[in-house]
Parts: structure tokens; C-alpha cells; sequence
């Protein structure tokens, strides 16, 4: 059975290249990066090259780039590390009700440690309004953290004129930072920290054909947080551990690729995903986007289903050799509706009904032909069994 993968916003395939880049690191090359004889000096050379091709990825300098674990322990050192770090100017976070768990999560926690949170709407298009932000910030306000892109629908946030209404509120005077988790928007749309003015930004490798395990923190100069990794004095005290230099060396070479080749990418990616929403979205009644249909990743499509379960679709597809989500890999399991999808004013029966397809730079129109062929016929006998499984539940009352 030939299969097609369209869940590349949960994770890509490595790439050849960072493949072969990680590889002497694996094997020969297995100095730790804090020795100061031959091995490790030759070892601290290659976190270095790495270091700066991940400040290029994102307009920022070399030193303003820490390296963690991933996307979720990056948003957690943004997160919790500035608020603690910073408590004595403040203990409010303006954050929105479509963050990523890593982000919500570290939030949900702050709160029961005498942290207040305002959770802001994002209404039908599932995009923040920076005039929301503006409003909720509080003189006692310290942190804003909005994501770049949503994990589910894509929907790009207004992240720089969040970080000009930070910006001048500092220039002000006031002591507060804005933080934003781009793990999804990079190496699919351009990230640039000094165009958006943000002081913390998380990235992670695996999202963009790099290893799994490995991330990092932009970390304007200047800003202080509170280690969350103690123990150790790498990685500018910040973040304790010795560091994995295969896949600091993955990471690395994975975002040097995607800064050569975004635009490539982002053309041959928006096309996938226009030519098979388009066709969906004729062809198959009931078919529902979710998300603002322009301001939006050029490769994901969340389209909610009428009369359908998405966990049956997801199942009924993959029996087919077809790999999609109904949301975020990290709330895979749960039988509730996306949070996301609710957010963005969904009833339920369509919010557990909603798919999500995202492409990756090795998908194919092949890839999207295959889809097509087998996604309406899915549909259909998942709607006849619906419709069968009431009448029979009605007779039997």
C-alpha cells in the first residue's frame, strides 16, 4: 500500500541533508561541547556553526540563541522563566484561547501560584485583534505571549503590531516583553524578530525536517529569565545540560535549508493545500474551512466535516494508507472537541468533526490525488453508518 502523509504540522520527515549533517556526531565525532581538549573544543565549534545558522533563520543574533529540548520546553523557559525572573514588576499575562498547550498549560499552572491570566477571544477568523491586547494589558501586565501561527487552522496573529504596543509601552517606561511561539511559522512564512520587535521566540526542529528532541529560545539581549534547567552552566546558564550536538547539528543545517529554500517551499506548499481545498470544498456537502481563508500558513487546511466523527475519519483514512489529525498532536486521545475549533465559535458537532491536512516540502500532487480519490467515498459510508446507527437506535427505543 503506497501512503501519504498529511500531518506534517505534527511532525516532517528528516531531511537527507540534516540526516547526513547529524551523522559524525552520532558516530566519531562525540565530544561534549564543554570540554576544553581537541574533542570537545571541535565539538563547541559545531554548536557554534549551528547557533548561527539558527540566528540567521530568524534575523537574530548568534547569542540570542538558546538551545532547549523543543518547542514545548522553549515555551516554557519564555513563559515561566520571564515571569519569574520579573515577578516584582508584575503578575498579569495577556495570552489567547488558541495557544498551544505548551504555552496554555504553563499558564493554567501560573495561575494557581497567584498569577493572573486574561485569556483573549479570537471569534469566527481565529485571529487575535491586537486592539484586544492593547486593551488588556494592565499596569501590572508583564508578559504577552500570542503565537505566530495556530497549530490547527494556521491562522497567522497579528504578532507585529502586538510587538509595536509592547514596544512602545517600554519605551514608556514600563516592564513588559512579548513572547510568541513560532514553531509552526517557521520555514513556512518569514520570521524576522527584529521586523516584529518580539523579546522571546520558540522554534523547534522537528517541525521543519529536522530531529525530533531538539529546539531552541530567541532571547532578545537584555531580557532576564529564571532557568528552568539548573545544574549546569551551558548554553549561557540559561538552560543546564550538556547539549546534544547531533541534534544541535540537525537543527541547524534543518534551518539553514528552510531559509534557502522558503520561498520555494511556500509557493509549492500553498498550492498543494488551494488545489485540494478547492476540490474538497466543491465536491464534498458539508465540507466547513475553519480559519481565516487568506491570513493563513500556506500549508494547512482544517476543514470540519458535517455529520462525521474525526477520530472515525482519521481511522477510516489511515485503514487507507492516508495520515491526517484532528488537531494537535499533543491533545491526540482526548474525546473532546478542540479547544481551537470551539474557539473559533464551532458547535460541537462540528468542532469533532473538523480534519486537519498539512503538507510538507515532500508531498506531491500525487500525494493530493490520492487523497481526493479516497476522501469523499470515507465521508459518505461514515455518514450512511451515522444515519443507519440512528434509525437503529430509534427503532430500539
Amino acid at each position: 500500500m503506497r501512503r501519504v502523509y498529511l500531518d506534517n504540522s505534527a511532525t516532517t520527515p528528516l531531511a537527507p541533508e540534516v540526516l547526513e549533517a547529524m551523522m559524525p556526531w552520532l558516530t566519531d565525532k562525540f565530544g561534549n561541547a564543554s570540554s576544553i581538549h581537541y574533542f570537545g573544543q571541535e565539538a563547541r565549534a559545531a554548536v557554534d556553526k549551528a547557533r548561527h545558522q539558527t540566528a540567521a533563520l530568524v534575523n537574530a543574533r548568534p547569542n540570542e540563541i538558546v538551545f532547549t529540548s523543543g518547542g514545548t520546553e522553549s515555551n516554557n523557559l519564555a513563559v515561566r522563566g520571564l515571569v519569574e525572573a520579573n515577578a516584582k514588576y508584575g503578575r498579569h499575562i495577556v495570552t489567547s484561547g488558541i495557544e498551544h498547550p505548551a504555552v496554555r498549560s504553563v499558564c493554567e499552572d501560573l495561575e494557581k501560584r497567584g498569577f493572573e491570566v486574561t485569556y483573549l477571544p479570537v471569534f469566527e477568523n481565529g485571529i487575535v485583534r491586537a486592539e484586544d491586547v492593547g486593551s488588556a494589558i494592565r499596569p501590572d501586565t508583564i508578559l504577552v505571549t500570542i503565537m505566530w501561527a495556530n497549530n490547527e487552522i494556521g491562522t497567522l496573529q497579528p504578532v507585529g503590531e502586538i510587538g509595536r504596543i509592547v514596544r512602545d509601552l517600554r519605551a514608556s517606561g514600563r516592564k513588559i516583553w512579548f513572547h510568541t511561539d513560532a514553531v509552526q511559522a517557521v520555514g513556512k512564512t518569514v520570521v524576522d524578530v527584529e521586523e516584529t520587535g518580539c523579546d522571546l521566540l520558540s522554534v523547534s526542529a522537528h517541525k521543519v525536517n529536522g530531529p525530533k528532541g531538539i529546539g531552541a529560545l530567541y532571547i532578545r539581549r537584555g531580557v532576564r529569565l529564571y532557568p528552568q534547567n539548573i545544574g549546569g552552566r551551558q548554553e549561557r546558564a540559561v538552560r543546564g545540560g550538556t547539549e546534544p550536538v547531533y541534534g544541535v547539528v540537525g537543527l541547524g543545517k534543518a534551518a539553514e535549508l528552510a531559509a534557502v529554500d522558503l520561498p520555494s517551499a511556500a509557493a509549492h506548499l500553498a498550492t498543494l493545500r488551494d488545489g485540494f481545498e478547492t476540490r474538497v470544498l466543491e465536491s464534498i456537502g458539508g465540507s466547513i474551512l475553519n480559519g481565516d481563508p487568506k491570513r493563513r500558513l500556506p500549508n494547512i487546511s482544517n476543514i470540519s466535516f458535517k455529520d462525521i466523527e474525526g477520530e472515525g475519519l482519521l481511522i477510516n483514512l489511515d485503514m487507507q494508507g492516508i495520515a491526517v489529525s484532528t488537531g494537535s498532536a499533543c491533545s491526540s486521545g482526548s474525546l473532546e472537541p478542540s479547544p481551537v475549533i470551539r474557539a473559533i465559535g464551532r458547535e460541537d458537532a462540528l468542532a469533532r468533526g473538523a480534519i486537519r491536512f498539512s503538507f510538507g516540502r515532500f508531498n506531491t500532487e500525487e500525494d493530493v490525488e490520492q487523497v481526493l480519490q479516497r476522501l469523499p467515498n470515507s465521508i459518505a459510508a461514515l455518514r450512511n453508518l451515522n444515519v443507519a446507527k440512528g434509525m437503529a437506535d430509534r427503532a430500539s427505543k
